[in-house]
């Protein structure tokens, strides 16, 4: 089971560490001094998501050169500010790519294999669209 800590440095900025000692810095102040806790959501979903379709894409021996994941969220405009939808725009670049592979691995991950994704579906919609870059 993961345990993380976060620990409160000054001001609105805090560390977190992951259960394998990785830390990141967090931070509400202005001007921010770390990711804001509300967009690290979105930077793991995309991370989640992308470790997926990356080794989805490996195991049908397709050669990745670059994927990156950009998040656009909606959220609410009173607090707590909860996220209600969530667009993830994949770009994908890489020998082999084809739009039945990339839409599969973008699903399986969704649907399967994306813990943030469970954890947040309902809450917040969850969309997907990519562009596979030439090469």
């Amino acid at each position: 089971m993961p345990i993380t800590s976060v620990r409160w440095l000054e001001g609105k900025t805090f560390v977190g560490t992951d259960s394998r000692n990785h830390s990141v810095v967090l931070s509400g102040d202005d001007p921010p001094r770390g990711v804001s806790p509300s967009e690290m959501l979105l930077v793991a979903l995309s991370a989640c998501t992308a470790y997926d379709v990356v080794a989805i894409l490996a195991k049908k021996r397709i050669q990745l050169q670059s994927l990156e994941v950009i998040a656009d969220g909606k959220r609410d405009e009173q607090p707590p500010w909860p996220y209600r939808s969530i667009h993830l725009t994949y770009r994908l670049k890489g020998r082999g790519l084809t739009d039945k592979a990339v839409s599969r691995a973008i699903e399986l991950s969704e649907q399967k294999y994306c813990s943030v994704s469970a954890t947040i579906r309902g809450v917040a919609q969850i969309t997907t669209s990519y562009q596979i870059l030439p090469e």
